[in-house]
Order: structure tokens, then sequence, then C-alpha cells
């Protein structure tokens, strides 16, 4: 027979059990080597990746810089030239009566060889005059770097040359030169235009830098650089730097805001860096920074580490399978011992309690076995005083079962002539107190004054018995009444209650409902009623209400009498509860009506008939339940 665990099922083996826990302990240890492995493998490729692109961008940055560092040799060789061209620009200047507007500046730029072109520059910043007319108007405000240099110029006496520019409106090489004018009221500004052997020598290719680069971090996808205005650089043989067309905003902010930027597309795998070269210098007007965009591909890097997190998978999985070759046979050798003495427990359960427990190595299985031995040999001495017990115990059990048959006897036949007493007791006291009110009542009409006041008293306290007989009758007949509950027209049991009291102007609302109940119903709603006449007063009106919520019917009896305090009405309805009028009763009546209604499945309480206001009057509402299919 195989033993279950009490659901039908077939319980693991405690075998089972081991290689599970085994399992569970060393398949998260494999998992969390593996993964923290990973970790500092992901690590350690993000900062080698990181520490490449830092040593590629300070290539850049030191390869831009020596660049020119040699284009400012180039520069300082057009220096002399520049200030001899200026001498026939002052002597026109002189001619005209210090007056540009007069000066014949086409004249002058053919006496200088009609490769530099000439420029005024007015207080403002502005060019006034020129021989070069895409740029007259130009307002130098609008590079307030740029502006405040030439002012300062214009303040001074002396010749200031400026480095090799591409010129704003065609990007054409020039050479600047500038020399106040000697009243100060304007700034001389010479262009040379570079010829081509010149250009070729200021041009530098970066083609070479840009395939070291490329080399050197093959993350590396694009190198481009952009002068102060965005524009770009020629970094290819196929890219023309004198294209004003090509204006990269991006690098123009980097310039501007004098700090590096970086533009990330996760989409498309790829982030690109914006890197701001200061090449500026205090002994040029012209600040010839570069700005250089870095495109960099994480492609390589993201296959990197999809192999290492898959090499870490595989490992961590063979390693899972190896913990599992494993864990079999070290949990089998581990539970033979208590594979045995589950042989030995199961033997000796089947009735072979002389059997003994097999002796095992090990300190701890042995004296599990000693232990077992020990607890057999105590269940035989309890077994054998169990049998002797049962039979002393099958004695007293008869002699224990006659003695309450016994005892049950007298009790039926004390609660039968209990009650035979309480229904003598209730019929002979209420018959005479029938008699004796109705000769009180006649004593009350004949006599006058002060003796008929003590005769009323008389016969109040004689109403009051008899409303007590009448509510004993009522609790014994309730409790004694075990029968279930039946459908009882309530409609009907209202409308004979109304009929009771002829004198007093009750009126009804409600229909035809059917509820759960029984003949004492009419108890409830007698009580309820005779208690909103009695203590309302000669003017009293009451109102009956019955409606109909889902499965319940809500019956309320309002009046409005005297009302009833805040206080009074949670226990208004507990066993002996008498009220503080002159006409309070024994205290039963409401104690009966929550007894009965408890007992039809509903709920009684109090509320005052206009809510918040007691003394306007009382409400007694009490729900009950309604017939089947009603």
């Amino acid at each position: 027979m195989t033993a279950t665990d009490g659901t039908g099922r077939k319980p693991r083996r405690f075998s089972t059990h081991l290689v599970l826990v085994m399992l569970l302990i060393t398949l998260p240890v494999i998992g969390l080597i593996s993964a923290m492995d990973y970790r500092q493998v992901e690590e350690a490729l993000i900062a080698e990746e990181g520490l490449l692109r830092e040593q590629t961008e300070k290539s850049v940055i030191q390869s831009i810089q020596l660049v020119d560092a040699g284009l400012k040799l180039f520069d300082s060789t057009l220096d002399r030239q520049m200030r001899e061209g200026f001498d026939p620009v002052f002597a026109e200047y002189k001619r005209a009566g210090r007056n540009p507007g007069m000066m014949d500046l086409s004249r002058v730029k053919g006496e200088l060889g009609g490769e530099m072109d000439i420029y005024i520059i007015n207080e403002s910043g502005i060019i006034e005059y020129t021989t070069y007319p895409p740029d007259l108007g130009l307002d130098f405000r609008e590079i307030p770097y740029f502006y405040d240099r030439i002012t300062e110029i214009l303040s001074g006496d002396a010749f200031a040359a400026d480095r090799v520019l591409a010129e704003p409106a065609s990007g054409r090489l020039r050479k600047y030169a500038y020399m106040p004018s000697p009243d100060h009221r304007y700034l001389f500004e010479l262009g040379l235009i570079c010829t081509t052997v010149e250009t070729g020598r200021f041009d530098p290719k970066y083609q070479t830098l840009k395939e070291d680069l490329m080399r050197l971090n093959p993350s590396l996808e694009s190198i481009r650089i952009f002068d102060c205005y965005g524009r770009l650089i020629n970094a290819t043989d196929s890219e023309s730097p004198t294209d004003p067309a090509i204006i990269n905003s991006v690098a123009r902010g980097v310039f501007e805001e004098k700090q590096d930027r970086t533009i990330a597309d996760p989409a498309a795998g790829r982030f690109t860096r914006y890197i701001l070269v200061d090449l500026s210098a205090t002994d040029y007007p012209s600040d010839t920074s570069r700005v250089v965009e870095l495109t960099y591909s994480t492609a390589l890097l993201d296959a990197r580490l999809e192999e290492m997190r898959l090499s870490h998978i595989l490992l961590a999985v063979f390693a899972g399978m190896i913990a599992c070759c494993i864990a079999v046979p070290v949990s089998w050798q581990i539970t033979r011992p208590i594979r045995a003495i589950v042989d030995d427990v199961n033997r000796i359960a089947r009735g072979d309690l002389d059997h003994r427990i097999r002796v095992s190595t090990g300190t701890e299985f042995t004296r599990l076995e000693e232990s077992i031995g020990t607890m057999i040999d105590s269940l035989k001495g309890n077994i054998r005083r169990l049998r002797e017990s049962e039979e002393a115990t099958r004695e007293y059990s008869a002699r224990l079962q006659d003695l309450v048959r016994e005892r049950t006897a007298d009790l039926e036949e004390s609660n039968r002539t209990a009650t035979l007493f309480l229904d003598i007791m209730v019929h002979d006291i209420n018959n005479a107190n029938t008699v004796a009110i109705g000769y009180t009542r006649f004593i009350v009409d004949a006599l006058e004054e002060e003796q008929q006041e003590m005769a009323r008293k008389m016969l109040s306290q004689l109403e009051q018995s008899s409303e007590i007989i009448g509510c004993v009758a009522t609790l014994r007949e309730a409790r004694g009444d075990g029968a279930a509950l039946a459908q009882v027209d309530l409609d009907r049991v209202i409308r004979a209650q109304v009929a009771n009291h002829p004198a007093t102007r009750i009126r009804y609302e409600g229909r035809e409902v059917t509820v759960l109940a029984d003949n004492l119903l009419s108890e409830v709603l007698a009580n309820l009623v005779g208690n909103a006449v009695k203590f309302g007063g000669p003017a009293v009106e009451v109102t009956i209400r019955v409606e109909e919520h889902g499965d319940e019917v809500l019956v309320s009896i309002e009046d409005t009498g005297p009302g009833i305090p805040g206080a009074m009405k949670a226990s208004l309805f507990r066993r002996f509860r008498r009220g503080e009028g002159a006409l309070a009763g024994a205290g039963l009546g409401l104690y009966i009506c929550r007894m009965l209604i408890t007992r039809y499945g509903g709920k009684i309480w109090a509320d005052d008939r206009v809510e918040g206001r007691p003394e306007c009057g009382t409400a007694i509402r009490f729900t009950l339940r309604k017939a089947p299919g009603e």
C-alpha cells in the first residue's frame, strides 16, 4: 500500500526534496556569479571604450593645434605686405580731406595690384565703404567678441594683422589687417586675396588625420571639422570648405557657448561628440577656433557585449547541468540511511512491533535509530495500558448514559410542572386582575376628589399588573414556540390594530404585502401602536407607513407626542428598561418587540419623526423579510 499525503497524491521522497534544495541553492549562486562576472566584463569593456574615445579626442585636439601652429608661421609671412598696403590708403584719406566718401578706393586698389580689397569701418562697427560690394553694410556688432576687438584697435595707433580666414560672403581665403585712421574716426581694413598656391599652403588636408584615427578607434565612423561660423572645413578630398550654404547649427552653438556637446541616437546605434578646439589668441582679432564632430558607432561594443552575454549564459547553463548531475547521486547517498530507517518503521507500522531498527553509521542516525527503538518500547506499554483503560471507559460510559437519561427525564418533568404552574398563575392572576379592574373602575366613577384620585392610582397599578401578566404570557409563547416562520398578511394585521383604537387619529399608508412572521406579529404592532397612543397624549396623531426596499419591508409607526430623548434611544429595547414619565410601563413591551423582530430576521430601532428635533415626536421603525415569491 502506497502512503499518501491526505489529498490522494503520493508525497515526494526526501531524496527528491534534498535534490531540489541543493539545486535551489546552487543554481541561484551560479546565476549570481555569472551575472556579477558579466557585469565586471561589461564595465571593463565600457571603460576601455571610453578610454579609447578619450585618446581619440585628445589626438584630434593635438593634431589641430599642431596644424594651427604651422599656419601661424605662414600668416606672419604676409604681415609686411599688408603693413605697406596701408600707405596709399592713408595718402588717399588725407587727399580727400579725411572724408571717406570722397576717396577713390578703386584707384587705390589698383595701386595695390588689385589683390587687396579696402574696407572702411565706422565707429558703430559697420562697413561703410568698400571695394568689395558683398560686404558693404556688414555689421560686426552681430559678432560681439570681434566687435570688441576692432573697437580696441580703433582706439589705438598700432597695426594689427589678422589670421588667414574665409570671408563670410564667398568663403574665399583672405589675409586681413587693420589700422585706425589718424583721427580715430574710422578703422581701415585690407583683405588680401590668397593665391591658389597660398590657398593650398593654408588649407591643410585632414584626410590623413581621419585615416589614422579610424585605425586607432574602429568605433569612429566619421570626422568633420567646422569653423566659428559652423561651416565645414575640408575634412575630406570631396568636401569643399568654401560653400557658405553648409552651416551646422550645433557646431555654431558649441562655438558660441564654448562647451562640448554629446548627441545620442540610440535607434541608429550611434552618438556624436562636438568638441571645441580653442585656438583663440589675444594677438589676433579673429578667433580661428575649430569645432570637431566625431561620430561613434555603438554596434561594435554592443556586439561584444552580446557575445559576452551569450557566453556567460551558456556557461551558467553548463554549470547548472553539472550541478544537477552531482546533486542526484549525492542526495541518494545522503538519504540511504534514512531509507533503511523508513523501511524498518513501515514494517513496525504494519504490526511487527518486535522488529528492531537497523543501526547505521553516523552519530546522528545512530541516535535516531535508538530513539525510535525507545519510542516503540514505550508504544508497546501505552497500547497495553490503553486496552486496559478501554474496558473501564466502556463501563463508565454505560453508567453515564443511564445517569443522563435519568437527569433528562427529571428536567422534562420539572419543566412540565413549571409550565403548568406558570399557566395556572397567568390564568388565575389575570382573571383576578380583570375582576379587580372592573370593580375599581366602578369605584372611580362612584368616588369624588381625593378618594377618586387614590382609586385611579389603584386602577393604574392593576392595569400595569395585567400588562405584566400579558407580557409574561407573550414571552412564554415566543420562547416556547419553535415552529417555522410562515407567510403573514401584514396589511390585515395592521388594519386590525388600527380598528382597536377608534378614538385615536391613525393614518395608515401601505398596501397588501406578505412577510415571514407568525401569529405574534400582532403583539408587536399592538405594543408599538399602544405606546404611541398612551404616551402621545389626547391630541396625538399616529401614522403607519409600509415601504418596500428590495427583499425587505420597512414599517414605520410615527406619532406627534413628546418624543424620546436621544440618550434613551440606544437602550430603549433592553429588558426592564422603563420610561421616565408617569405612564411608563414595566419595561417588557419593547423588549418583546425586539425579540420577535429579531426572530423574524429583521431589526428595530427608534428615530425622531422630524430628524434632529426629538420634541416633535417619535418614529419606531422595524424591518421584515418578504415572503418567497412576493
